[in-house]
This record gives C-alpha cells, sequence and structure tokens, in this order.
C-alpha cells in the first residue's frame, strides 16, 4: 500500500517546494532551472505555450532574465506527497496590486540530485 503523506517526507519536500516559489518571486533563473529534473520529458505547460523538455524550459526562462518578477501571495496550497518519491503540488497564487488568481500545479520526483520538477501547470482561472 503506498503511504500518502509521511510525516518526514512531507518535511523533507515542504522546503524546497518553497524554495522554488521564492525563486519565481525573485526571478532566479538557477535556482528555477536547478529545480527542474533535467530530462527530455519534462513538461512546462503555461500561459506561453507547451514546452516539452528541460532545454526547452531552460531556454524559455533564459529570454525571460530581465523580466521583473512580483512577490505572489500563494493560497489553497495542498502539497501531497506518495511514498516517500514522489509529490504533487497545487496552488493559488496572487500577486500584489492585481486580482487575477493564478493556478500552479506540479509534478516532483526524487532524483539522486533531489526533489526535481518533473511536470508543471501554470495558468490564470477563468475569468479574472
Amino acid at each position: 500500500m503506498l503511504e500518502i503523506n509521511i510525516p518526514e517526507v512531507v518535511a523533507e519536500f515542504t522546503p524546497v517546494y518553497l524554495e522554488y516559489q521564492k525563486a519565481v518571486d525573485t526571478n532566479d533563473f538557477e535556482t528555477m532551472n536547478k529545480l527542474f529534473w533535467n530530462s527530455p520529458q519534462t513538461v512546462r505547460f503555461g500561459p506561453v505555450g507547451t514546452l516539452i523538455g528541460y532545454d526547452k524550459i531552460s531556454s524559455y526562462r533564459r529570454e525571460r532574465l530581465g523580466h521583473v518578477s512580483a512577490e505572489r501571495a500563494l493560497r489553497n496550497t495542498v502539497i501531497t506527497t506518495f511514498g516517500r518519491d514522489f509529490a504533487a503540488t497545487n496552488t493559488e497564487t496572487l500577486k500584489a496590486g492585481s486580482t487575477v488568481i493564478g493556478r500552479q500545479s506540479q509534478s516532483w520526483i526524487r532524483t539522486d540530485k533531489g526533489w526535481r520538477i518533473a511536470s508543471a501547470h501554470v495558468s490564470d482561472q477563468p475569468g479574472t
């Protein structure tokens, strides 16, 4: 039987998840890239379209290096770990001064280099 939310796994994973969120808020290109799984199977769906493969995701981030990021408030965040090597995250985001609710979901895997995002989806809530 697969164990859900083993306390020590959740405790280990949560700071890595928050490190990624901080990297997004501060446009920390290196940390964002570090926390994505370096694989041709990595996927990111977002407002700019479908990015398949670590290299395409990294290239997209590199093109945005001058982009000014804004700190976001996270809300309705749900972190679920499955066993010791897989986590799913879902959250809503709200940038300061905006009424647009962002949505973000990620699938994380434990690799030999630590927790990495294997799949990500970013979108705005319809009608906001």
